[in-house]
Formats: structure tokens, C-alpha cells, sequence
């Protein structure tokens, strides 16, 4: 953990947020060393944070003492370098359990992922994610999606409750977090809430959510390409059209309708590709199945196409 809070270092980043996958050994057991390497290889590369334990890093297939083992490899890794927040899910006391093993470990903040299974009513997420809040000193950003989907009402008061710093959409629904982003901006003047786009491929819709002033958002590409993931973030801050076009309609485009092609595959493809890449972090768990060879193949192809255009336009090799 770092002594400065989460929010100020989330507020002022200067690239992707890196979720990395979780390695696993020939024998099916969490690989420590592979992980350090991933993660490593992710900070070096320029990830603005380290999200470890998270959606893409399987967060539903690992033990309470894995995740404890993970997270903390995190944060010795990174050494301060970036942040390190740390899934947690589940209903209440898992999370909470969950919660206080981040802590323990180091972590720098929690992403409070959706209750298990259940759909709650708004007074029932809001008293869960504050209860969670309130469970340690770490800040948490709570997770719109599937079954814990807010009114703009709810965000207001989630913004009001201490430890809370901001919101990761997941959901996709623009109208609703414009009028999320109104709601909190009108009721809470001067509150410095975060907003992330997290959508599994948030590249995709990132000119979108830079039109409701959502800028920060998470990167499962930065995962297996960050060179790739790197260049798109610098041409959208930057507005370079052009190469921001190229790389959405050659590039992220065709690696969104071939995750669509399969069940988990926003898990599975990125880990295939980062095995891909040379780092050999093992297969996902199930229920999670790996993706067959045509798929990978098509996967080759895309990521091949995506580093021509860096060529192409220049930013071949910018780290």
C-alpha cells in the first residue's frame, strides 16, 4: 500500500488500467512466479494500476488464501510504482472477508464486484456496498453490472458514503450513466467522483464515454498487447482520429465479434493470448473452457493486424 489515496492517483493517470490474468501451473495450482512476471511486465509497460484478482484475473475460481497470495504478489511487485486494487465479491461477509484480505495483503483499494447470484433491490446493494465500505480503510469502487445495476438516486448516495471513490460500468447503458454523472454533479457539487468504462473490450466504446466525460477506463487488451493498447490510449488523448480509427475498425472491432463467438472468452482469449505471447500462464479454471484452435487462430490474425498498423502509423516499439 501506498501512503497517498487511491482517488488523487486514479485521478491523474496517464494510461490503461491493467487487469492481469491469474497464472496457473502445469498442475492446476496458482503459479506465484509467473504472476510477478505478468505483472511486472504490465507496470514496465506503462499500466496506470493494477487491478489483480478481478474479473479477467478469474476472481470466482480462486480460494481466500490464493487471492491473498496474488494480491500480495501484487503488491510486492509493483512496489509502489502504481496502484494495486483488489476484487471482492460475494455476498456481504465473503466480500467483506475478501475485503480484509486485501487489506492485510497491501493493497491499495477494492473493486467491489456484484453480490452472488441474487438481485437486490437499491436499498439492499446500497446497504451491502456500504457495509463493505465500511469493513476496512481501503477506498472501494463499486462495479455496475448484471444483477447490480444503480439508479442514478442510488450512485448519489454511494458517492455520499465514506470509502466510496467511484463507479465501473460494466452495464453499457450511456443514457443511464449520463444521467448517473448529471445526478452526482448536481447533487454533490465539488465531489471529485471517479467514472470508469468497463466494458470487456472498453476500447471499443471509449469516444463514447469521453462524450459524458468518462476518460479512465480498464484494458483486457493491455493484458496480452500493450503496445497495441498503449497507442490507442495515447491517439484517443491526443485525437489522433486516424490511428484511433484504424486500430477500432481493424483491430478492436474484430477482437469484440470474435469474444462474442464464445462463452467467457473476454477470460479465456485474453489468457490464450498472453500465452500467445510467450508467457505460459496456464489455462483458465473451470467452468471456464478454453477457446478451440480456429478461434486462436483468428485471434493470431487480429493481434497481427493490429501491430501492422502501429507500423503503419509510426508507433512500432513506443513504450
Amino acid at each position: 500500500m501506498t501512503s497517498a489515496p487511491l482517488a488523487a492517483r486514479l485521478s491523474r493517470v496517464a494510461g490503461p488500467l491493467f487487469f492481469p490474468v491469474t497464472a496457473y501451473g502445469p498442475d492446476g495450482s496458482v503459479d506465484l512466479d509467473v504472476f510477478r512476471a505478468h505483472v511486472r511486465t504490465g507496470v514496465d509497460a506503462g499500466a496506470a494500476a493494477v487491478f489483480a484478482c478481478c474479473g479477467t484475473g478469474e476472481f470466482h475460481a480462486l480460494t481466500p488464501e490464493e487471492f491473498r497470495l496474488l494480491v500480495a504478489a501484487a503488491v510486492e511487485e509493483t512496489a509502489g510504482e502504481v496502484p494495486v486494487v483488489a476484487g471482492a465479491g460475494y455476498g456481504t461477509a465473503l466480500a467483506i472477508q475478501y475485503a480484509r484480505l486485501a487489506e492485510e495483503a497491501g493493497a491499495d483499494g477494492l473493486l467491489a464486484m456484484p453480490p452472488y447470484l441474487v438481485v437486490a433491490d437499491q436499498a439492499g446493494l446500497l446497504s451491502h456496498y456500504a457495509t463493505l465500505a465500511a469493513a476496512t480503510g481501503l477506498e472501494t469502487i463499486v462495479y455496475q453490472r448484471d444483477n447490480a445495476v444503480f439508479t442514478p438516486e442510488t450512485v448519489v448516495a454511494l458517492a455520499e458514503t465514506p470509502g466510496v471513490i467511484g463507479l465501473k460500468d460494466g452495464y453499457g447503458d450511456l443514457d443511464l450513466m449520463q444521467r448517473i454523472v448529471s445526478a452526482v454533479r448536481t447533487e454533490l457539487p465539488g465531489r471529485d467522483f471517479l467514472y470508469f468504462n468497463g466494458l470487456p473490450t472498453a476500447e471499443l466504446t471509449g469516444l463514447a464515454y469521453r462524450g459524458i466525460g468518462v476518460t479512465l477506463y480498464s484494458s483486457a487488451v493491455f493484458a496480452f498487447a500493450p503496445d497495441i493498447a498503449l497507442a490507442f490510449y495515447r491517439a484517443l488523448d491526443s485525437g489522433d482520429d486516424d490511428l484511433a480509427g484504424a486500430l477500432l475498425d481493424r483491430f478492436y472491432r474484430p477482437l469484440v465479434e470474435l469474444r462474442a463467438k464464445g462463452r467467457g472468452y473476454a477470460v479465456s482469449l485474453v489468457k490464450a493470448a498472453v500465452r500467445m505471447g510467450g508467457l505460459d500462464v496456464g489455462e483458465v479454471r473451470t467452468p471456464l473452457t478454453e477457446p478451440p484452435a480456429a478461434h486462436i487462430e483468428e485471434l493470431a490474425e487480429i493481434i497481427a493486424r493490429g501491430r501492422a498498423l502501429l507500423e503503419k502509423y509510426g508507433q512500432e516499439g513506443r513504450g
